[in-house]
């Protein structure tokens, strides 16, 4: 079996065909999950036990559509629209908070209503922070000072957190310093500076937790988990109880009990609660499973990318994805406070899967860019999902080296500076030394210019046995 397995994982295009099967089981399993979480608070609410499903399966389908746009569109589009991305996610971010453009909800203004959806904005800038840091590091010089990994990344993802922490918004924030710091990390920060800004951003959080009161209450329960059972410990017991009730089996699909407005959000932030429930604690290893076998996935991309930004783009996003999920399941099993974190691709949230979808489009665009599996796909070993998705074969990566790039810069100037043309000696002669009908007709005797000799009178100059013997001949 081991053999088997170590087998199908050395084939070229194993990583490509994980990314798109973890990406389809988690959006299923959230799918369903969201459907028997919230079935009986919506229909208590609306008269109807799909009306959020529904809502979370349009934006599953958005979310397919997104997916195949990333993967099918090329890396150095990505990176020329990395910045133009960037921006616009920051303006929306000013925008959102002018009273009267965005929409409040529960105290909180995050979203953009555009013809009947939600936009979340913070959402998109995951993506987009994670994009733009990863191609301005991999634009880095080698032995370029170590400013230019502070710079301007550092000072805007600062000002990224700072808008969104004033929404306010913790849980994303949090979210957003974890890319920022891993984009650090791999981009090759040094240990003890690294250390000192890991320290501040978790000293920044603390004072941000405690600062807010419903943050502060969060906070309290979690050091007091007897205090208060009815109160702010309320959701935390009752998740705990749900957890518990489900055993090893589960008491089945669709049959949880703390869904009965037991236990508050339990479509969303406590989702994986419902899991443990219905499914028990195998359903509980199967999602933490998948998990861990992403990041397997994702990091084995990063180590065999040979783009630098593809290396900085994956394992920033893996670190991003398992980093929430991890916080997400800490604070629903009682080993972290409660931050508000979705669990990826299985709470509601309509912004948050389609977003997230993205990014694993992406990872599955750099996992076709993997060396082995572009020599795969350029020798035809994966015709079938090539015909059926029509995706274009993925183009290598080449390195350019700084000093060829600026010698070649040098003498493009040099040559337009003296009114010539750049273009390669091959456009002007042809193969075998003789300039072309065009330039011949341009150097004839209309110009007073002699006729420039060809190959054949150069050969004849050069060889006086032939020379003698046309003259005997003669």
């Amino acid at each position: 079996m081991r053999t088997r397995i170590g087998l199908w994982l050395a084939r070229p295009l194993a990583s490509f065909h994980l990314v798109v099967t973890i990406a389809f089981l988690l959006t299923v399993l959230g799918l369903v999950m969201v459907l028997s979480s919230s079935s009986v608070e919506q229909y208590a609410a609306s008269g109807s036990a799909y009306s959020l499903f529904v809502q979370q399966l349009v934006y599953a389908l958005l979310g397919a559509v997104l997916f195949y746009v990333a993967l099918r569109v090329p890396i150095r589009v990505w990176r020329r629209l990395s910045f133009p991305l960037f921006a616009v996610c920051l303006l929306m971010l000013v925008l959102i908070l002018i009273p009267g453009v965005g929409t409040e909800v529960q105290g909180s203004t995050r979203w953009f209503q555009v013809a009947g959806f939600s936009l979340q904005p913070s959402e998109l800038m995951k993506v987009a922070l994670a994009l733009w840091g990863a191609h301005l590091l991999a634009s880095r010089r080698p032995g370029a000072p170590l400013k230019t990994i502070l710079f301007p990344l550092v000072p805007m993802g600062l000002l990224v957190c700072l808008l969104v922490v004033s929404q306010p918004n913790l849980s994303t924030t949090i979210a957003l310093g974890i890319i920022l710091a891993a984009l650090l990390w791999f981009g090759g920060l040094p240990g003890k500076l690294f250390g000192g800004l890991a320290l501040g951003g978790v000293i920044a959080a603390g004072v941000l937790a405690v600062t807010a009161g419903y943050r502060s209450s969060r906070v309290q329960a979690f050091f007091n988990p007897g205090a208060d059972p009815q109160g702010m410990n309320y959701q935390a017991r009752q998740a705990s109880f749900s957890l518990a009730d489900g055993g090893v089996f589960g008491r089945g699909l669709g049959q949880s009990r703390a869904k009965w407005s037991y236990l508050p959000n339990a479509h969303n932030d406590f989702i994986f609660a419902i899991i443990g429930e219905e499914l028990g604690l195998i359903g509980c290893a199967a999602v933490v499973g998948l998990f861990a076998l992403f990041v397997y996935t994702g990091l084995r991309i990063a180590v065999r990318s040979v783009d630098p930004f593809l290396k900085l783009l994956t394992a920033t996003a893996t670190t991003w994805i398992l980093a929430q999920a991890m916080i997400n399941i800490g604070y629903v099993v009682g080993l972290l406070p409660v931050t508000g974190l979705q669990l990826p691709l299985v709470s509601a949230g309509g912004s948050s899967l389609a977003i997230t979808l993205v990014m694993f489009g992406i990872i599955a665009s750099a996992a076709r860019h993997e060396p082995e599996a572009i020599a795969a796909l350029r020798a035809g070993r994966d015709k079938r999902a090539g015909k059926l998705f029509r995706l274009p074969v993925p183009e290598p990566y080449l390195p350019v080296d700084p000093a060829v790039a600026r010698n070649a810069a040098v003498r493009k100037a040099q040559a337009q500076s003296r009114g010539r043309s750049s273009a390669p000696r091959a456009a002007t002669y042809g193969g075998d030394g003789r300039r072309t009908a065009e330039r011949r007709r341009d150097d004839g005797p209309a110009r007073g210019r002699p006729r420039r000799p060809d190959a054949s009178d150069t050969r004849r100059r050069r060889d006086p046995r032939e020379r003698r013997e046309r003259g005997q001949r003669r």
